[in-house]
């Protein structure tokens, strides 16, 4: 099955890297200090390159929304409520146990269903959620002067400042478990290579 176009492979690959730079980046600036002055890059370069990498991101995420509404793609990130929590607890069995036993997925991959009922919910709260959080708290650290003051007797930069590091860290921690459930395919390499082809063939992941 062709479920992957050359836009949406392009789009992935750029969106992986640029994760992993900023990841390494961001952590760079929180541990920069004294003790520590040119912890992995340095501050100078890591800021500098975190910059960087968030404007390619936001321009990446623009492309991803543009294609998404303007091709069938976007049928995938549809969440229907019929069924939404009955069809949540079947995906959480299969993982918890049902793979293990070597039961039929529940919900295999299709033309009509690139995802599963987890990988849906959680796919669209990180592209439509978390990242658009992140990029608005990431213009708004680095335009400082356009946040806010105070919210309820507390600087705006800091509380900008604490959900830029939530969501950052929030979507590393789903970029782990996106790459570890990757490996839950027919075979450890088998989505991976989908998405290097644009073919889906695994019936069982």
């Amino acid at each position: 099955m062709y479920l992957y176009p050359k836009w949406i492979r392009l789009w992935h690959l750029f969106n992986a890297l640029l994760f992993i730079l900023l990841i390494v980046t961001g952590i760079s600036m929180q541990y920069t200090g004294r003790n520590n002055p040119s912890y992995m890059v340095g501050f100078a370069k890591a800021v500098k390159w975190h910059n960087f990498g968030a404007i390619m991101l936001t321009a990446n995420y623009i492309f991803f929304i543009l294609g998404n509404t303007i091709t069938k793609n976007k049928k995938y990130y549809r969440i229907k409520k019929e069924n939404f929590f009955s069809d949540l607890l079947k995906q959480l069995k299969y993982y918890s146990f049902g793979m293990f036993r070597e039961e039929t997925h529940p919900f295999p991959v299709t033309m009509e269903r690139k995802f599963n009922p987890l990988q849906k919910l959680t796919y669209v709260l990180a592209m439509y959620a978390g990242i658009p959080l992140l990029i608005i708290s990431g213009i708004g650290l680095l335009f400082p002067e356009i946040t806010i003051d105070k919210l309820f007797g507390v600087s705006g930069l800091v509380l900008t400042d604490i959900l830029h590091i939530t969501m950052g860290f929030l979507l590393s921690i789903f970029m782990i478990v996106h790459i570890y459930t990757c490996t839950l395919g027919e075979k450890p390499l088998s989505l991976f290579r989908g998405m290097i082809t644009g073919f889906h063939n695994s019936e069982h992941d």
